[in-house]
């Protein structure tokens, strides 16, 4: 279906002020008819990865890799929730993601004769792994809308989740109920990971702890991943956060492991819920190339009473047939033709403009530019073009720049260790 757009300025308007009151509309597809021919997509391939410590800093390190470990029986996922630290809710700025990326593009252009190997305009799409997952589950989305910045520079789009001050403080205002259930999965992340390969819980730091903890919550720290993929012919970057590795770590993404946690299946009722939730489940893993998701599933009071795992690529098949199930085929067309929408409908001369994508759960999504106060509120008083930080901006807007005069990044980073090799975006 083809897409709508309506302007409400006169036919003498200039054109920029044209593409001001310009909307352009793209509905979600049917949920009934499976595409005849799903978008192929590439599988993940690890570029880097990066830590944040226990104060947020960004460190090029795995210091805050895990391992995976079973976790017991039983577990009270509300052990310690008093000394819990949980980092508020915040803008989801790109600002680390691009960090790693600008290290990335130079530590190649460092070991490479050839600087086109690293040419941004190569790669269509940057953003964080859970904008993605959001992106492709739209079409299922009942409930909750969301709102996307996009920024177009050289040919590359740029996503960032659009949070509002009263949207952030809707989200930092949880009830306590609310807060327990979020706490229920970090805690059940630290009852399954250990500092060390090998299977083995840390020895207890305080003999009061519960058997198996794995150290209080702090959602500062955080291991994340960068990797590559496609999906149809355009050249995807993302980074997300990854729980912990089961074994030993290899620099791959082949062993990494997911950690989520749902209420216990009593009836036929709790299924079909949960059945729901693994489209997120399996798409937020896919997208990373996580071979692996465990779920630990507990009692209302927060109590650890079963595990399964489960293999990301088969998990299609565990709700193919059944009434009312999903179908990846159908995310993926999605994603392919959202992202040719985007490509025939923004078009930016300056790399400056800034355009708001909403998505209307049921209905499909609007895309329109935003006028300076609008980007004012996106700019949030920083030291930024539209939602990039200026040093990258400036960066990526300027032609044959030389890598030595890049101090930022070089100044954020510590030991370069070069890239992976035989990479090519």
């Amino acid at each position: 279906m083809a897409h709508k757009r309506k302007d409400v300025l006169s036919s003498g308007s200039s054109p920029a002020k044209q593409q001001l009151a310009s909307v352009a509309s793209l509905p979600y597809p049917s949920l009934s008819c499976s595409p005849l021919k799903a978008p192929s997509i590439q599988q993940p391939s690890q570029l880097l990865t990066f830590s944040y410590n226990s104060n947020h800093v960004l460190e090029f390190n795995d210091s805050a890799l895990r391992y995976y470990v079973e976790p017991p029986r039983g577990a009270d996922l509300g052990f310690h929730y008093e000394k819990s630290i949980m980092r508020p809710a915040e803008r989801g700025r790109l600002d680390a993601l691009l960090a790693a990326l600008s290290r990335f593009k130079n530590a190649l252009r460092a070991s490479s004769s050839s600087r086109s190997a690293v040419n941004i305009p190569d790669v269509n799409v940057i953003c964080w792994r859970g904008v993605m997952t959001k992106i492709l589950a739209a079409p299922y989305e009942e409930t909750d809308s969301l709102e996307l910045n996009v920024m177009l520079i050289n040919g590359t789009f740029y996503f960032e989740e659009h949070l509002s001050d009263a949207k952030l403080e809707e989200k930092n205002a949880a009830t306590p109920r609310n807060r327990l259930l979020s706490y229920y999965g970090y805690a059940f992340e630290s009852y399954c990971t250990t500092s060390q390969p090998g299977g083995h819980h840390d020895v207890p730091l305080d003999s009061q702890d519960f058997p198996g903890w794995g150290g209080d919550v702090n959602t500062n720290i955080q291991w994340c991943s960068v990797v590559k993929t496609k999906l149809a012919d355009r050249r995807v970057v993302m980074g997300g956060e990854v729980d912990c590795v089961r074994g030993t770590y290899y620099g791959k993404t082949d062993n990494y492991v997911e950690l989520k946690t749902s209420l216990s299946l009593r009836n036929s009722s709790d299924e079909a819920r949960f059945e729901k939730k693994l489209l997120k489940f399996y798409l937020q893993s896919f997208l990373l190339g996580v071979p692996e998701i465990v779920v630990g599933f507990r009692t209302p009071s927060g109590h650890l009473t079963a595990l399964q795992s489960f293999r990301t690529m088969e998990i299609p098949r565990l709700v193919r047939g059944k009434p009312g199930a999903w179908d990846p085929s159908i995310c993926l067309e999605w994603g392919d033709r959202f992202l040719a929408f985007l490509q025939s409908t923004i078009q930016s001369s300056s790399g400056r403009e800034v355009w708001r994508v909403s998505f209307k759960p049921r209905v499909g999504i609007t895309v329109v530019i935003l006028n300076e106060a609008e980007v004012a509120e996106v700019v949030n008083g920083e030291e930024r073009v539209g939602f990039l930080p200026r040093w990258y901006w400036e960066e990526s807007t300027t032609v044959d720049c030389d890598p030595g005069t890049q101090s930022h990044v070089t100044s954020m980073t510590q030991t370069n260790t070069g890239p992976p090799s035989g990479w090519r975006i």
